[in-house]
This record gives C-alpha cells, structure tokens and sequence, in this order.
C-alpha cells in the first residue's frame, strides 16, 4: 500500500521588501523564513525544504544552521533543503551537519542534493566551473557510502580518499532520507535511481504532464536494478491568495522581476503578463484561490502518481505577510481540499 500523499513547501530565502517598500536587512529576512516555517508546522505542512545561495537577492547561505533553530520550534514538519548544492561543498561536513540536524530534531531532517541553478558558490569556494558535472558525481558517490553510516573506503579523483573511516554522528534511525533534485535531464533520472534516491522533479515551467517520461524513467531505472519503489515528489512556484485575481495580482509584479532580473543574467527576454497567465491556467504556477490551485495540484498528482508536492511559495520581494497567508491557506484549505478530490479519483487513490 503506498504511503500518505506528503505536502510540502519551500523557498529560497528572498530578501524580501516591507509594507512601505523597503528593502529587509538579510537578518530579519532569515528571523522570518524561521516564523514561516513555525507557522507551516502548525498548520500541518508536512516537510519545509530552504535553498542555500550565495547572492544578493537571497539571504541564506546556511540553511542547516537555519533549520536547526527551526528544528527547536516546531514539532512534526520535517526539515530539508533545496537544494544542498553537493557540487561545492564536502560530503563528509553535509552528512555530519544534517546527522546532527537529524539529531537535533528527533529523526526529522533530511536532504535534496543538486547542483543547483546559480553558479556563485564556485568560485567562492575554489572550484572550478569546468567540472561542474565531475564533481558532482564523484561527491555524490562519496555521499552515497557515507550514508550507509559504516566504515567508509573510498577513492576519486578530485577529492582525498578515504580509508576505513567512520563519520560521526550516527543516526538513531541508521538512514538519513536523501533526494535528487531534477531539473529534466534523463541522465539524471537515471543516477538517482542508480544510487537508489529518492526523485524530486523541479517543474518550474511548462505543463506538468510533459514529465510524466521522466516519472516512467524512474520507475523503470528502478525495476531493471532490482531496487524497490522510491517517492518522487514535484517542486513547483505558487502563491495563494482568497480569489484568483487577488493572488495573481499580488504575485505578478514580483514574478516578474525575478524572472526578468535572471534573465537578464541569462540572455532571456523579458516576461509578459500574458505569459505569466498562461503559466497560471496551464503550466506549472500554482496561483489562485484554496480551491483553484487544490484542483490544479490535485490534477498534477494524479497525472504523474507523485508521492510528495512541494510549494515554493517565496518569490522576489514578496511581502512575508502574503508568504504567511499562502502557508496559512495551503495547510488550512488546499491540503484537504486535494486529499477530497483524489480520494474521489479512483487511479490516485492510493496517493490520498
């Protein structure tokens, strides 16, 4: 029988503008992402995931240390990221953090390894950008041993080996819960599969039914490596809001400048309102009313059989206060609101 259908919600930290228009200093930013996450925890938001950068417009770079003054505030949420970018840290400090995290929290942390969207941590750390796609795959496999939490020998090529060497803490469970986050690469797909994580697809554009493929790799990745079923979970942008026209409206100036300040860093164009509609009716931006973005979560689900959605409810300089009623809505309204429809669409119901 499969598990609970997992809710969840992240973000990246943005620094974000108050009432009057000002810029927040990065300290009050982060004192609220904890006051969201203590909010989400109550509500009955199941996990919270919280990005780490390296840039001015967002303001964690920590996020295990942020997650652990979270850990000592709430009671059940569990608590991730989103991503680890493994390629420019250590695999022996990520899993000594989070084991510690996992302590701290009495068995709630866990992670979402990737490489992430933004390339500032390279060189901030001394790596070089030419092996992006090297080093992530060799700290990835070191990882993968040290999850196993036994003696560790290991050799690569960019990194020391290791010899018959522990890592402390242990887990109380024997397993920290890791994730590959995917952003629609096939090669990708396939290595979380082969080292046997679970699969978090980032659907940021575009209807969500065009990963249905990738859902398909997984699942046959899997069965051909005699590997058991592993979730899958989908991290999509939303914001929610009592009508529709009230969350697009209090969205759209933000989404824009997001979108067109990274574009600007990567060559794209400018976005429209126009887009930004079609994006809201038909892709992958969940923004509306409790009822418009429960239905649209609750189509996306059964279209993919996925066993976790995740919210990025943050965006730009949206006000912390519509980001507090956005986790207020989905843990009060849409949460039940989806488990109701898929419990009356027989093919999902074993994800209610």
């Amino acid at each position: 029988m499969s598990a609970p259908l997992e809710f969840a919600i992240d973000t990246f930290g943005d620094v974000t503008f108050d009432a009057d228009g000002n810029r927040l200093p990065y300290a009050q930013v982060i004192r609220n992402v904890v006051e969201e996450a203590v909010l989400a925890d109550s509500v009955g938001i199941d996990a919270i995931g919280i990005g780490e950068h390296h840039r001015d417009d967002f303001a964690i770079s920590a996020p295990e240390i942020v997650l652990a003054t979270i850990a000592g505030r709430t009671e059940r949420i569990r608590l991730g990221t989103a991503v680890t970018v493994l390629s420019s840290d250590d695999p022996v400090r990520v899993f000594e953090k989070f084991a510690t995290l996992d302590a701290v929290s009495q068995g709630r942390a866990e992670i979402i390894l990737g490489r992430g969207s933004f390339t500032e941590s390279f060189p901030l750390f001394g790596f070089d950008l030419a092996q992006y796609e090297e080093l992530f795959e060799e700290k990835l496999d070191l990882l993968s041993h040290l999850l196993e939490e036994g003696p560790v020998t290991w050799q690569g090529r960019l990194r020391p080996g290791l010899k018959d060497q522990h890592v402390y803490p242990k887990t109380e469970s024997g397993r920290l819960r890791t994730w590959i986050g995917v952003g629609g690469s096939p090669e990708s797909v396939v290595r979380a599969a082969r080292y046997e994580m679970p699969l978090m697809l980032a659907i940021i554009g575009g209807a969500p039914e065009r990963f249905a493929p990738y859902v398909d790799l997984y699942h046959q990745a899997l069965a051909q490596l005699e590997v058991q079923r592993l979730p899958i979970g989908v991290h999509s942008p939303g914001h929610i809001a009592e009508t529709d026209r009230e969350a697009r409206d209090e969205l759209w100036p933000h989404y824009r400048a997001v979108h067109d300040r990274i574009g600007r860093e990567r060559g794209w164009g400018p976005t429209t309102r126009s887009r930004f509609e079609a994006e809201a009716d038909e892709g992958s931006l969940y923004v509306g009313s409790p009822e418009t973005v429960a239905t649209k979560i609750a189509k996306t689900v059964g279209a993919l059989g996925v066993d976790r959605f995740e919210l990025k409810y943050s965006s730009g300089t949206l006000a912390h206060e519509r980001l507090m009623t956005t986790i207020r809505l989905y843990g009060e309204e849409v949460v039940p609101r989806v488990r109701q429809l898929l419990a009356q669409t027989p093919a999902a119901a074993g994800q209610a």
